[in-house]
């Protein structure tokens, strides 16, 4: 994950408790804590250096749910070179449709950015964090078991903003 926000509080232990061995990336120190993230490897590097460190292979997710380009763009860039099974980025439509644009300037075509589940999680309604949470981790797991309601990731269009 990257982003030790308050949705990666409530995720880490649900990822735990279904069997993902979980690592939280955010260089951001005073979010990236022991006493919030209590258990969890954590990595206070930038994101793309640390996905990178990590290999991601074809038994990982990267799931990015800072908001903040500067921060889960560089490791989605890392992510889609990489075979790993699942790509989650949290934020709106309008979000992602920057994000392609910016992730087809850095020279990924759209076949790769279309691997991005974004908005992140399967359309449960989800408000709170842990209800996000729970729609993130339901997605990453129908994806990694090949079922049906696992929505394929959004089309990689840009709109203007």
């Amino acid at each position: 994950m990257v982003g030790a926000v308050h949705i990666a509080q409530a995720l880490v232990p649900m990822a735990q408790e279904v069997g993902f061995a979980v690592t939280v990336v955010d260089p951001r120190r005073a979010w990236a804590t022991a006493e919030r993230f209590p258990g969890i490897t954590l990595i206070h590097e930038w994101s793309d250096d640390a996905v990178a460190a990590l290999a991601p292979d074809s038994r990982t997710a990267v799931v990015t749910l800072t908001h903040d380009p500067k921060l889960d763009d560089p490791g989605l860039d890392v992510a889609l070179k990489s075979e790993c099974f699942y790509i989650g980025a949290l934020g709106s439509r309008r979000t992602h449709a920057k994000r392609v644009a910016r992730l087809a300037e850095m020279g990924h075509a759209e076949a790769s950015i279309g691997r991005i589940h974004a908005p992140v999680g399967l359309n449960i309604e989800a408000v709170t964090a842990p209800e996000i949470a729970l729609s993130i981790l339901a997605e990453v797991v129908a994806a990694r078991r090949g079922a049906a309601l696992a929505r394929r990731a959004a089309p990689a269009t840009a709109v203007a903003a």
